[in-house]
């Protein structure tokens, strides 16, 4: 029964040669686009996150703002600025917390070489930043760490662009800049990465020391920022809260003024970028989906005529006994056929397409922020569901009215 259907569903696509053709194009296209939209869309969204993660992993940023609202006899307007004991307080009174880090910053920052000399923007951390920020060493070199810090050590990190323009292909580790006329010694070159959050311009681009040896450089009594990250994501808010307060309490201002204690929360804004790239799957899923269903009407159209063209045979095969429920299954059959059919070749074109693309290996420029398209085993599996459903609903209805053929009148049929 099987040979004899899959028989006469080729010979059926040979006789409506240009029909066939046009339907399984239609079919792979739609096939085609909703592979490829979701394979782009998969890409598009690890590339956001990817961007997000770079600016900071689960990171909430503590700046000192300005008061907005009158507290305890307290004048609105009064600049509130952290030091480094207010995150030593924070790591012994909030728990929950798993990293942090004061942040220092200074830009116009003069680094200098035998060979070139640039200005960048640099900070004053301690070794828990590196986790924080993402900033992990290229291989041969190291972050910061704690024997950096006490020991006020005269070591610098560097982004991997400006150690390029510092050093051009050459190996900066163990070799000497002088930071404001002050010599320094690399310790480290970051692993490139990309970033779309930035403050003071990509971590590409800046210059890592300790926050110890900044401080005693440059006299800050006041950090520029607090940097902690908790140890588990679901206690962001407690430990928004209880720094919140922490520092409402020492400070004296409202705990509920905002402007005095602005914070950067990365995990809402991942958080946030998940759900984009979430609701862009779907929208670019519906999209293909459409296009796959405008496919199916061509399916049905095909096996309309099919069927109109088979009328005789299909008269005499239920002339001769064969029930109604086998000539259903026989065009249901072959409408599946023709769907599958199709979405195999469209597969088949976009896996070739997203290997294509993961070949060229786009890591800089506009094609940096395409991602690495991603077929995956859901977008596959959706894909075959909609064709399975899209070539049941094209088939059933020409498989009934097949069904219903009068034997008699079939005969007088050419």
């Amino acid at each position: 029964m099987w040979l004899t259907i899959i028989r006469e569903f080729f010979s059926d696509l040979g006789k409506q040669k240009l029909r066939s053709s046009l339907t399984l194009i239609a079919i792979a296209w739609g096939t085609l686009s909703v592979v490829l939209l979701l394979a782009f869309g998969r890409g598009l969204g690890t590339a956001l996150m990817e961007g997000m993660l770079g600016a900071g992993n689960q990171v909430i940023m503590i700046y000192g703002g300005q008061t907005s609202i009158a507290y305890e006899g307290h004048p609105e307007g009064r600049y509130i600025r952290f030091t480094e004991e207010d995150v030593r307080m924070i790591e012994r009174a909030v728990p929950g917390i798993a990293y942090s880090s004061p942040q220092y910053g200074r830009g116009g920052v003069r680094l200098q070489t035998d060979l070139t000399t640039t200005t960048t923007y640099m900070e004053g951390v301690n070794p828990d930043f590196e986790i924080m920020r993402t900033m992990y060493p290229a291989a041969g070199g190291r972050f910061i760490n704690q024997r950096d810090v006490d020991e006020m050590r005269r070591v610098l990190f560097l982004g991997d662009e400006i150690a390029e323009r510092l050093f051009g292909e050459e190996d900066p580790v163990g070799k000497e800049v002088k930071l404001d006329n002050m010599p320094f010694t690399v310790i480290g070159v970051m692993v490139p990465k990309m970033q779309t959050s930035m403050n003071y311009g990509p971590d590409a681009n800046r210059a890592v020391i300790p926050y110890s040896t900044f401080r005693n450089i440059y006299s800050h009594r006041n950090v520029g920022s607090i940097l902690v990250r908790p140890s588990d994501a679901a206690l962001q808010q407690d430990i928004i809260s209880g720094v919140r307060s922490l520092m409402a309490s020492k400070y004296r201002f409202h705990p509920d003024d905002e402007q005095a204690m602005p914070m950067w929360d990365f995990i809402e804004m991942e958080e946030m970028n998940q759900k984009i790239a979430t609701g862009l799957e779907i929208f670019l899923f519906t999209v293909g989906f459409f296009t796959l269903m405008i496919a199916g009407v061509g399916v049905a159209n095909i096996m309309f005529v099919i069927v109109k063209e088979r009328t005789r045979e299909i008269g005499i095969k239920l002339a001769v006994g064969a029930r109604k429920i086998h000539i259903i299954v026989q065009f249901m059959l072959e409408s599946l056929f023709i769907s599958i059919l199709g979405g195999f070749i469209g597969l088949a074109i976009s896996t070739g397409i997203v290997q294509g693309v993961l070949a060229m290996n786009m890591t800089e420029g506009p094609g940096e922020f395409l991602g690495k398209p991603e077929i995956s085993v859901l977008a596959v599996t959706v894909t075959i569901t909609v064709l399975v459903l899209i070539g049941f609903i094209a088939g059933i209805f020409p498989a009934l009215k097949a069904s219903r053929v009068d034997p008699v009148e079939s005969l007088r049929y050419e």
